[in-house]
């Protein structure tokens, strides 16, 4: 019988490091090839560039490629999906940002953060209400008066569902608007807010300077301010107000952020986060993301991260209670 438990105990012990032989070794030599870095939108918006632009330098600290992949549709939650499904070996990883918590939110999918293992916050890239330049507002603090002025008139552009979306619901309880008063005009994309606004069909959209600091400049749009407590850095943005200057007491900010498939081994998203971290020390890059893509390098990983992003889809909750989805 002894004999028997102990055979019984060694085939357990061998099986036992048969399971976690690989993962040891895969660990030790991790990461040994090419990983995909599934980007879910489109290439040449702000998301798809700033993930490829700190993709690059991240995979000198590698020492293998990171391949961006460019996996667009059904709301951004396509390619979210097929990390979130992906094998966790640390070889597939998702640039994502609010939109995970947005979608579930929305009702769009049932997983939010929760559903991978958070490598690390990158980003943040704050929100700035705009208009045309002809157009009587200023600045964002004149929004309330130019409503009540104009009841039932005044038209704000928006994706449903999207960071714009709950911008102008977390904007119109920070101001006290009635969002009854106002009208919300649906887009798909950017893109034809953007070309909605040149063409004056609506008063105001959300923008910000990754996508739009040419635009200021150029005086194509006109800011109205930026959703955070400190001015923005560079030539086209340094004079824009902050909504605290403005007396508002709101920040906005996309928050872009590295994910890896629920279950990828710790040690590998270490060694993904310190990747990215020594990266976004490059002083090149944060000139450039600052500068030309208006976005702040603001690394967060660990506890750090996972404490943000509880708190981020919080603050989306509450915001959604005025959103009929």
């Amino acid at each position: 019988m002894k004999l028997n438990i102990s055979k019984t105990l060694v085939g357990c012990s061998i099986a036992l490091c048969a399971s976690v032989l690989p993962f040891t070794a895969m660990a030790d030599d991790y990461p040994n090839q090419d990983i995909r870095l599934i980007i879910p939108y489109g290439a040449g918006g702000p998301t798809d560039v700033i993930f490829r632009k700190i993709a690059r330098e991240a995979e000198k600290e590698l020492g293998v490629s990171i391949v961006p992949v460019n996996m667009s549709g059904a709301g951004a939650t396509l390619g979210s999906r097929h990390v979130k499904d992906a094998e966790p070996d640390g070889y597939t990883i998702l640039g994502g940002h609010d939109n995970i918590a947005l979608s579930k939110i929305a009702g769009m999918v049932d997983y939010s953060y929760e559903a991978f293992e958070p490598v690390s916050r990158v980003t943040q890239t704050f929100n700035m209400p705009t208009t045309y330049p002809e157009h009587p507002v200023q600045d964002a603090s004149e929004i309330p008066q130019y409503i009540e002025d104009h009841p039932g008139e005044v038209k704000f552009s928006m994706i449903p569902t999207s960071t714009d979306h709950f911008f102008w619901m977390q904007m119109f309880d920070a101001m006290g608007i009635d969002p009854a008063d106002v009208k919300l005009i649906s887009y798909p994309d950017t893109t034809e807010q953007m070309a909605a606004l040149m063409a004056k069909e609506i008063d105001f959209t959300i923008t910000n300077a990754a996508c739009c600091a040419s635009f200021y400049e150029d005086g194509t749009f006109r800011p109205l301010g930026v959703a955070h407590s400190e001015r923005l850095s560079g030539s086209a943005l340094e004079d824009i107000k902050t909504f605290h200057e403005m007396g508002v007491d709101m920040e906005s900010a996309t928050s872009r952020g590295i994910f890896a498939p629920k279950g990828t081994p710790q040690e590998r998203i270490d060694i993904l986060a310190d990747a990215f971290e020594t990266a976004l020390e490059n002083e090149e890059l944060r000139t450039t993301l600052i500068n030309e893509l208006g976005s702040e390098p603001s690394f967060l990983a660990g506890q750090a991260y996972q404490d943000f992003l509880t708190e981020n889809e919080a603050n989306l909750t509450k915001v959604s209670k005025n959103i009929e989805f």
